[in-house]
């Protein structure tokens, strides 16, 4: 078995709904990023990550570039373990509601133009191909996992904080879930 590490980026510059709809870190996300960079790298030598894998979005790139450069490996980009795809009717303003209706129910009563439930597994199977990677990715690409591994339909299964590390392992086809990282004092705001 192989180890994975799925880690929540660092705090971005502003939050979901507001103008940018693709920031950076800011400075509390950058010492985040080094934070987790820090932990991965003090482990064991055999449990230590290999490679660097990234949701496209800028805070996930940007959390998970002191990672790939302290492993002196390229960062790899992958668009299955990004940010829940928003339907096409909702406005980028409306986010943040449609969001937090999704959180209130089950993964197969999302509104949108998607099938959600598909899309969780897609992601935990984008995850479960990998091996010794630390793979960056977003509040809600994670619950889908955790709701996959722990055989539930619900969108809130766990509140990962900024750049918590929760480990997994796979054999390349199955994955297991070995530890939850750092939960969140608040809600995802």
């Amino acid at each position: 078995m192989s180890r994975l590490y799925l880690i929540r980026h660092g705090k971005p510059a502003s939050a979901w709904g507001e103008a940018d709809a693709d920031p950076g870190l800011d400075d509390a996300g950058a010492e985040q990023a080094g934070a987790a960079r820090d932990l991965l790298l003090s482990l064991p030598v055999a449990e230590r990550p290999t490679r660097v894998v990234s949701s496209p979005l800028r805070r996930c790139r940007e959390t998970a570039q002191p990672t790939a450069d302290a492993l002196g490996v390229a960062l790899e980009i992958d668009p299955r373990v990004g940010e829940i795809p928003t339907p096409a009717s909702v406005a980028h303003a409306d986010r943040p509601a449609w969001l937090r209706n999704a959180f209130a129910g089950s993964w197969g009563a999302i509104e949108g133009d998607l099938d959600y439930d598909a899309w969780r597994r897609g992601v935990a199977a984008a995850l479960a191909a990998r091996g010794d990677a630390a793979v960056f990715s977003h509040y809600v690409a994670i619950n889908a996992v955790i709701s996959v591994l722990e055989g539930h339909d619900h969108v809130m299964s766990f509140r990962p904080d900024h750049a918590s590390i929760t480990t997994l392992e796979t054999d390349g086809q199955t994955l297991t879930l070995v530890g939850k990282g750092r939960e969140a004092s608040t809600g995802v705001l």
